[in-house]
């Protein structure tokens, strides 16, 4: 997330302070009241409803066996916050300073001695080391991962906890650092961390689990001894007594639950249902209300991941065949209403994103592995990436068609021969079939369209739907040969990339390596992203390691949308959506006087 020089904004002395920004001074200074975002007059009470897809059997978030309930992130507060309407600043939450060595060794945070669990026990130095400790000993391997340059926690006081780091390159590590959750030690010391998925916990954030029925439902309820409510980075949010989740099995039906009243707003994914699905007495007495919240974010990676596990894609020129066949510019205005932009780049819609020819100190980094790359693909140097277009006709246009004869090409050269109609693979001579695991429905109309322009090759996709549970454990064992896969990225990409791209969570279940990438090179501008000494380095390694990723053809891609849509009974009240992040946690019941 983080990845340039983390400047301390007193001084660069050891002192301490209750924020930490990157590079730019915080736009919060120490005596901020809110967060401008957040209303500091909002009415406390009522009940937030929100829906889920799916199911949960699991009220344990760390770990990686079990499917988690929705929103268990409202039990568990970090030792600092994010702000969100500026690029990347974090401040005092449960930690109220932090002291961060000027040759970045290591990082001391001091325990706000107010903080405090739902049962009213102290949180303290022991708590946080006992959370690092059991995080990356029992908890998902994306903890190992991503806090993998930290080389101990060490309790010195009650209040104090020091991070000692394994060199001081990792500039990042302090404020990831800062996203910690903190859990009792107290309270998983006497029940086990991991033995009952469904053991409700004590809280040391501004909800406790009130009730849950196994997935149908979970309720939190607000703690209003919560310790923090009044805290300038918390104060005008969690303003809801209850908050609850109610689950269903199809999209379509929670869809007209929220239309008939169900529940109180909903993230719409799908373009079609946005242009057409809102419809009822809701929408037209002016109750429910759509509206588009414009943001800043990257647009990351949406796309077909191919799991380069699997011999049929392991052939560069066959995934690049199949990318040749996908056409967005006909599903776009076919069936996403002309609503989406066409993505070009694991970092789209951000700095960081690869153009044109490589030059500078991009073309520098990637000059260190000429040799390797040319073998990879020598067009990394000689020619800018560019994704097929075709003119979004319904039928098989010169685009189009092109684009499939320079398919038919590349699969020629990799070796398979067509037969009756069918592509086969003389080595083997079978023909070429795969299946494109599926759990949303809004992605089949998609799949469809791009198998019917894939039958054109002789290649047969199947469509595979299942259930929520099913599909999210084959995803984390990894099987399946095809599924739609969503990367997003932050303002200052890190230490995460490697659970994304590297080749260590390539063999790693329940990372987000869906496309089974292994290949040193990339690991390599991996840990030149994370070292990155300014912000000039950051941009140039992250580019290059974009334009590796785009060359290899591991993910055909999608589209992005620099707009969230969203749909809210009136009973709700907000404030303009910061630019960096969006939470209904930020809302109010205006159906309640303020105080």
């Amino acid at each position: 997330m983080i990845a340039f020089v983390l400047t301390l904004l007193s001084s660069l002395a050891l002192s301490a302070t209750p924020f930490i920004s990157l590079g730019d001074p915080a736009k919060y200074q120490h005596n901020f009241t809110h967060f401008d975002y957040a209303n500091p007059n909002a009415p406390k009470g009522g009940t937030l409803r929100n829906y889920a897809l799916g199911t949960f059997d699991s009220l344990n978030p760390f770990v990686l066996k079990g499917t988690k309930a929705s929103g268990l992130e409202l039990v568990y507060d970090t030792l600092l916050v994010q702000s969100l309407d500026e690029p990347y600043a974090e401040y005092a939450l449960i930690a109220n300073d932090i002291q961060l060595d000027p040759q970045n060794r290591f990082v001391i945070f001091g325990i706000d001695p107010h903080a405090q669990f739902s049962d009213g026990v102290k949180i303290t130095a022991h708590d946080v080391k006992y959370s690092f400790d059991t995080l990356m000993q029992k908890g998902s391997p994306v903890f190992r991962q991503y806090y993998g340059d930290v080389q101990e926690a060490v309790v010195l006081d009650d209040r104090h906890v020091k991070f000692s780091f394994k060199d001081t390159k990792n500039r990042e590590l302090a404020l990831i650092l800062g996203q910690l959750q903190i859990i009792p030690k107290h309270f998983f010391e006497k029940h086990g961390f991991d033995k009952d998925p469904l053991l409700v916990p004590v809280s040391s954030g501004p909800y406790v689990i009130e009730s849950f029925a196994v997935g149908k439902k979970i309720t939190y309820k607000r703690n209003k001894h919560y310790w923090a409510q009044n805290l300038p980075a918390q104060r005008g949010q969690y303003n809801f007594d209850r908050i609850s989740f109610d689950y269903y099995k199809d999209d379509s039906v929670a869809l007209q639950a929220f239309l008939s009243g169900a529940y109180d707003w909903r993230f719409e994914s799908t373009a079609k249902v946005w242009a057409r699905g809102y419809v009822g007495k809701g929408i037209e007495q002016g109750r429910i209300i759509k509206k588009l919240f414009k943001h800043a974010l990257p647009g990351g990676m949406q796309g077909f991941f191919m799991n380069t596990r699997r011999a049929l894609f392991k052939d560069a020129r066959v995934r690049e065949a199949l990318f040749y066949a996908f056409d967005f510019e006909w599903a776009n205005l076919n069936l996403f209403f002309s609503q989406y932009t066409r993505t070009k780049s694991y970092f789209s819609n951000s700095i960081f994103a690869s153009k044109g020819l490589p030059e500078g100190q991009e073309l520098k980094i990637l000059d260190r592995y000429k040799k390797a790359l040319e073998a990879y693909d020598p067009r990394i140097f000689t020619t800018p990436y560019l994704v097929p277009t075709t003119n979004g006709a319904d039928k098989l246009g010169s685009s189009r068609r092109e684009n499939l004869k320079y398919a038919q090409k590349l699969l020629k050269e990799a070796g398979f021969v067509v037969r009756h109609n069918q592509l086969i693979d003389p080595k083997t001579q079978k023909p070429f079939i795969f299946s494109i695991l599926l759990n949303n429905q809004a992605f089949e109309r998609l799949a469809l369209a791009y198998a019917k322009n894939l039958k054109v090759l002789g290649i047969t996709m199947q469509i595979q739907k299942v259930d929520l549970s099913q599909y999210t454990n084959r995803v984390k064992k990894f099987d399946y040969d095809m599924i739609v896969g969503n990367i997003g990225q932050s303002l200052f990409p890190g230490n995460e990339q490697r659970y994304y791209w590297g080749s260590a969570s390539a063999k790693q279940n329940g990372s987000r390596n869906y496309a089974g990438i292994a290949n040193p090179i990339i690991d390599d501008l991996i840990s030149l992203v994370i070292s990155a000494k300014d912000r000039t380095n950051q941009i140039a390694a992250v580019r290059a390691l974009d334009r590796v990723l785009l060359w290899g053809f591991y993910v055909i891609p999608h589209f992005h949308s620099s707009n969230f849509r969203i749909a809210y009974w009136d009973k709700i009240g907000m404030l303009a959506s910061p630019p960096y992040g969006f939470s209904p946690y930020l809302w109010w019941d205006r159906e309640l006087k303020g105080p």
